[in-house]
C-alpha cells in the first residue's frame, strides 16, 4: 500500500519503520526533520497535507486532540485534500469527543475513519507487538487490519468511533490506580520491616497480584528488565500518565461518571510529578512518593 504516516516521535517513528520495512510505499512527515530522518528521509515531503494526498491509508500519531483537530480539520488540512477512498488512522491518545468529531467530519465527506490508539509503549513499537484499541466500523477496520497487524500483536475492535480512545482512557485510569496501590502496599511493608522482593513475591501469589506487581516492579531492585531497575528511565512517562487521567476526568465529566480513584490517583501523579521533577520518569517512580529516601 502507499501510506501518509504524520508524527514520527518515539511510538510514531517505529511504527512508520516497521511499515516501511514490511515493504510498504511511505510517504512521511513530521515538525522534526531528524525524526524524519530516523526513519527514512528518502520518504520526506514538505507537509502533512502532502503526506495525505493519493494515498490508500493515511496514519497520524499526534500528543494531544487539539493537534489531531488541527491536522484533520483545518483550512488546508487532511480533510481538505485527501481523497474519499482513503481510509483515515489516527493512533493518538485523545479525548473520545475530538476522536468523534474528527470521524463524524470525515463521514460527512465520505471517508472512513478509525481512532486506534496502542497500548505497548515504545518498546511494543520498535517490535511490532503494540496492541491497538478501535473505534469505527468492522469494514474499516478488516481494510486497516493488514496494516496494524504488520505494527502489532493484538486488535481489539472496541466499538464506534470513539470507542477505542474511551477503552484506552478507562485502561490507563486502572494502570494507574494499581500501580499507586501497588507502590502504596510495598512501602507500608518495607517501613513495617518486609523485605520488598519477599512481599512481592507473596501478593504476586495471593489476591493482591495485578499486572504492576506481576510484570513491572516499581521497588527497585525487585524486577531485572522494568524502570525501576534502571533509575526509573524509559518506559511510560509520567507525563503520559498525567495527560492520560486528565483524558480520563474530562471523559468521566462528560459522561456523568462517578471516578473517585481516578481523580485520586491523578491528585497522586500530579504531586509526584511535581514535588519530584519526576515527569521524564517512568510511571512506576511513583514509589518515590511514598518512600523519599529511595531517590539518589
Amino acid at each position: 500500500m502507499k501510506i501518509g504516516f504524520v508524527g514520527l516521535g518515539n511510538m510514531g517513528g517505529p511504527m512508520a519503520g516497521n511499515l516501511l520495512a514490511s515493504g510498504h510505499e511511505l510517504k512521511l512527515f513530521d515538525l522534526v526533520d531528524a525524526a524524519i530522518a530516523a526513519v527514512d528521509d528518502q520518504a520526506a515531503v514538505a507537509s502533512a497535507a502532502d503526506a495525505a494526498r493519493d494515498v490508500d491509508v493515511f496514519v497520524s500519531m499526534l500528543p494531544a486532540g487539539k493537534h489531531v483537530r488541527a491536522l484533520y480539520l483545518d483550512e488546508g488540512g487532511v480533510l481538505d485534500v485527501v481523497a474519499q477512498q482513503t481510509l483515515l488512522i489516527d493512533c493518538s491518545t485523545i479525548d473520545p469527543q475530538s476522536a468523534k468529531d474528527v470521524a463524524a467530519a470525515a463521514a460527512h465527506r465520505g471517508i472512513e475513519m478509525l481512532d486506534a490508539p496502542v497500548s505497548g509503549g515504545t518498546a511494543g513499537a520498535q517490535a511490532g507487538t503494540l496492541t491497538f484499541i478501535v473505534g469505527g466500523s468492522e469494514a474499516a477496520l478488516e481494510r486497516a487490519r493488514p496494516l496494524l497487524e504488520v505494527m502489532g500483536a493484538n486488535i481489539f475492535h472496541a466499538g464506534v468511533n470513539g470507542a477505542g480512545q474511551t477503552a484506552k482512557v478507562c485502561n490507563n485510569m486502572l494502570l494507574a490506580i494499581h500501580m499507586a496501590g501497588t507502590a502504596e502496599a510495598l512501602a507500608l511493608g518495607v517501613a513495617s520491616g518486609l523485605d520488598p522482593g519477599v512481599l512481592s513475591e507473596i501478593m504476586k501469589q495471593s489476591s493482591g497480584g495485578n499486572w504492576s506487581l506481576n510484570v513491572y516492579n516499581p521497588y527497585p531492585g525487585v524486577m531485572d528488565g522494568v524502570p525501576a531497575s534502571r533509575g526509573y528511565q524509559g518506559g511510560f512517562l509520567v507525563d503520559l500518565m498525567a495527560k492520560d487521567l486528565g483524558l480520563a476526568l474530562q471523559t468521566a465529566r462528560e459522561s456523568g461518571s462517578s471516578v473517585p480513584l481516578g481523580a485520586l490517583s491523578e491528585s497522586l501523579f500530579s504531586l509526584h510529578k511535581n514535588s519530584n521533577e519526576a515527569g521524564h520518569l517512568d510511571f512506576s517512580s511513583i514509589q518515590w512518593l511514598y518512600q523519599p529516601d529511595l531517590k539518589p
